[in-house]
C-alpha cells in the first residue's frame, strides 16, 4: 500500500499505513452555519480565519475549506478563502466544492499540493475533475457512488472506487493521490452502515492499495449524543485501515478516541503524543531522580 502526501509551502503530511491518523478539521464550510456564510459573503474573513487557528490548535493537521454560498460567486469566495487561511497557518488544505470551477479557482490560489475534495464515479464529474488533478499535481478524494447513485452494496461501492482509480491512472495520476471516500451513512436510517464502511476500509487498503477518508459525523447524524458515537465510529474505522477523516477536531470526545486509537495501533512511538496531550501544561519537562537537586549540594 503507498502513501499519500499532501503539503502546504512549508509542511507536509502523509496518510499511509504505519502513520498517525490524518484529521482534517471540517469547520470552514458555511453550510448550515448563517452567521460565517454572512461573514464571506461581505469579505469578512474574521470567522474563517479564526476557525483555522481554533481547528489547528485542537490537533487538526490537515484544513478543508467549502465556500458553498447559495447565490454567491463560489469560485472567487473559495479562493480568497484559502489565500486567507494560508496567511494565518501553515497546515495543509482540502480544497472543498461541488462545482469545478471553484477546485480550479482555488488550486490557482494554493501553495503546495493540495486534496481536492472530490471526484465521484459519475462520468461527467470524472472527465472534468481528473484533468485538473494531472494539471496541478494534487491528490483527490474520490467518492464511491457513481450515475446510479449510492449503493448500500459494499460490492458496487469497491466497484465504482476501483474504476476511479482506474480512470485516473488513464490520466497519469497514481493511485498514491487517490484517496477514496467509502460513503459514511446514517446509522439511524440504515441499520448496516457502520460495519458496511468498516469492511469496505479494510478491502480498500488490502485489495485496492489506497488511503481512505470520510466525513465522519455522517455516521450519528439524527441520533442523542452524536460525539459518543463518532468518537467510538472513528476509533473502531481506525482499526480497519481509515486513514483520515473530515471531523470537527473541537469536541475533545473525538480527539482523545484518536490519539487513543493511535496509541493501540502502534502509531504513535513511546506514547509521545498521548503522555503529551495528558500532562499538566504547568508541569514542564519532567526530570528523573539524577536530574534533581539534592538538598545542601552545593551551586
Amino acid at each position: 500500500m503507498s502513501e499519500t502526501v499532501i503539503r502546504s509551502a512549508t509542511k507536509e503530511v502523509v496518510l499511509g499505513p504505519g502513520r498517525r491518523f490524518v484529521v482534517i478539521g471540517e469547520r470552514i464550510n458555511p453550510t448550515g452555519r448563517k452567521q460565517l456564510a454572512e461573514q464571506m459573503k461581505v469579505g469578512d474573513w474574521s470567522g474563517v480565519e479564526a476557525e483555522a487557528l481554533a481547528q489547528v490548535a485542537a490537533g487538526a493537521q490537515v484544513l478543508d475549506v467549502n465556500a458553498g454560498i447559495p447565490m454567491a460567486d463560489e469560485p472567487a469566495l473559495l479562493s480568497q478563502a484559502i489565500e486567507r487561511v494560508q496567511a494565518v497557518t501553515d497546515v495543509p488544505l482540502a480544497i472543498d466544492s461541488s462545482v469545478v470551477e471553484a477546485l480550479e479557482a482555488g488550486l490557482r490560489v494554493y501553495r503546495g499540493k493540495a486534496l481536492l475534495n472530490s471526484v465521484t464515479g459519475e462520468e461527467e464529474r470524472l472527465e472534468r475533475v481528473l484533468p485538473l488533478v494531472k494539471r496541478y499535481g494534487c491528490a483527490v478524494v474520490a467518492i464511491s457512488n457513481d450515475d446510479t447513485g449510492i449503493s448500500e452494496d459494499v460490492d458496487v461501492r469497491f466497484a465504482v472506487a476501483k474504476r476511479i482509480v482506474e480512470r485516473a491512472a488513464d490520466h497519469g495520476i497514481p493511485r498514491c493521490d487517490i484517496v477514496v471516500d467509502p460513503l459514511v451513512m446514517p446509522v439511524g436510517a440504515v441499520a448496516g452502515a457502520g460495519r458496511q464502511v468498516l469492511e469496505l476500509v479494510g478491502r480498500l487498503r488490502d485489495e485496492l492499495g489506497v488511503n481512505t477518508t470520510c466525513g465522519a459525523s455522517n455516521l450519528s447524524f439524527g441520533l442523542p449524543s452524536r460525539h459518543t458515537l463518532n468518537a467510538a465510529f472513528v476509533g473502531m474505522a481506525i482499526g480497519a485501515g481509515l486513514s483520515s477523516a473530515i471531523l470537527n477536531p473541537l469536541h475533545p470526545e473525538m480527539m482523545s478516541g484518536i490519539y487513543a486509537a493511535n496509541v493501540v495501533m502502534g502509531a504513535d512511538p513511546d506514547c509521545a503524543a498521548w503522555i503529551a496531550r495528558h500532562r499538566d501544561p504547568g508541569e514542564g519537562p519532567r526530570r528523573g531522580r539524577r536530574g534533581r537537586r539534592r538538598r545542601g549540594d552545593g551551586a
